[in-house]
């Protein structure tokens, strides 16, 4: 099977010495979904701007085999990288159909009212509320809307950053009810960085730890469905305080 996106010896700097990210390469294949987790300032998010394009980055990174390492953001969504981010950043003073036309700003006006009616039939919570300033929204109210946008540019790869957080135990299983929805209906590949492992476990095929910007351990759904084998992995790529 052909990846659908290969890091390779990925490096990221900001400024002129302090590094983020020191040569990591993984590999995600069409459909499937890998996590990526690591303490605060492992350089996870780094990694995803880098993939999004947000963010100056050395090595190859390369989509459906063609490197895009060169291209700017907006031709990755093109092409079908789309990055949701830690936090949301809806527009607040949007309404919430007015966010989801940003998020399909590039298709023609037909495809973008199928996407938006698919994304409303998909997070029933926020099709009532389409009018509705998003800032009005709940917490897991705009992560879906934040999800939802990402979905209209009709990615093949959806990078995701910490959906869960700030939310309550009930709104995360339901956010991840519906990205297992997604996946069950689609071929979206993931990237998802999350610190709910149990979470993440119901929805990845593999896991990658990251320490101090470099990948140090992988690990397949499979060898972690038990708790004891999740918290052994932990403790050796982590540490116990992880």
């Amino acid at each position: 099977m052909t990846d659908l996106l290969n890091i390779s010896n990925l490096s990221v700097f900001y400024g002129a010495t302090a590094q983020a990210v020191e040569k990591v390469s993984f590999s995600v294949g069409p459909g499937s979904v890998v996590a990526l987790l690591g303490a605060n300032g492992a350089g996870k998010t780094s990694i995803m701007k880098a993939i999004a394009g947000l963010i100056p980055a050395r090595g190859q990174i390369r989509f459906e085999g063609e490197p895009v390492e060169a291209a700017p953001a907006r031709e990755r969504v093109r092409k079908g990288i789309v990055y949701v981010p830690e936090g949301r950043e809806i527009v607040g003073n949007m309404t919430v159909r007015e966010n989801l036309v940003l998020g399909g700003y590039h298709l023609s006006g037909s495809r973008r009212r199928q996407r938006i009616d698919m994304v409303l039939d998909l997070f029933p919570e926020i099709a009532d509320k389409a009018e509705r300033s998003a800032w009005r929204l709940s917490g897991g109210e705009q992560q879906m809307l934040a999800i939802g946008r990402g979905l209209m540019a009709a990615p093949r790869l959806l990078l995701l950053d910490e959906p869960s957080l700030g939310l309550a135990p009930l709104l995360v299983r339901r956010v991840f009810d519906r990205l297992s929805a997604i996946r069950k209906e689609s071929d979206l590949a993931i990237v998802l960085v999350e610190q709910n492992l149990a979470m993440t476990m119901r929805l990845c095929d593999e896991v990658h730890f990251l320490r101090a910007g470099r990948l140090v351990g992988q690990r397949t759904r499979e060898e972690l469905k038990e708790d004891s084998a999740r918290q052994e992995a932990i403790e050796a790529y982590l540490g116990a305080s992880a």
